[in-house]
């Protein structure tokens, strides 16, 4: 639905489940709403990174964002785009540090302790409407990779358009 904030939860079969929640209108201002804070965590990370505090113009220009969470067998790590308001494009990472405690809440309200996790998760923001969206991937640790031949193909992909 247009002008709905979307985010995706793994449905009870496996499959994804689309939820559509929050009249457009209305501003998330709930402190404790997980995802909220997921993503709070993920700009005071990604503001705090030498590439974003070099974008052109103040980092707060940016308009939007996108960041890969990976959880690799004996790794974790946060990294993706910052997309300005004048068309720039420049690579973030996270320190996991400064995100673990935000991640852990998130998926402490969708997964049960011993639950595999997904293998990764893309989180996408948009700052100037408020929405986002949350997306799992389960198994296939290839999707959203980013590799020299690809990235420029890559970020367009992962740049938040929401219908």
């Amino acid at each position: 639905m247009a002008g709905t904030r979307r985010f995706f939860h793994r449905a009870p079969d496996g499959g994804m489940l689309v939820l559509h929640a929050l009249d457009p209108n209305a501003r998330r201002t709930v402190s404790n709403d997980v995802a909220v804070e997921l993503i709070r965590s993920l700009i005071e990370a990604m503001d705090g990174s030498p590439p974003v505090r070099e974008m052109s113009g103040p980092a707060g220009e940016w308009e939007s964002l996108a960041v890969i969470l990976e959880f690799g067998d004996g790794y974790r790590s946060a990294h993706g785009y910052a997309y300005g308001s004048d068309g720039g494009i420049t690579p973030v990472s996270c320190e996991w540090s400064s995100i673990e405690p935000a991640v852990t809440a998130y998926l402490g309200t969708l997964f049960e302790p011993d639950d595999p996790l997904p293998v990764k998760i893309l989180v996408q923001f948009d700052r100037t409407s408020g929405e986002y969206e949350v997306t799992f991937e389960d198994t296939d640790e290839d999707r959203w990779a980013v590799k020299p031949k690809n990235y420029r193909e890559m970020r367009e992909q992962l740049r938040p358009k929401f219908a």
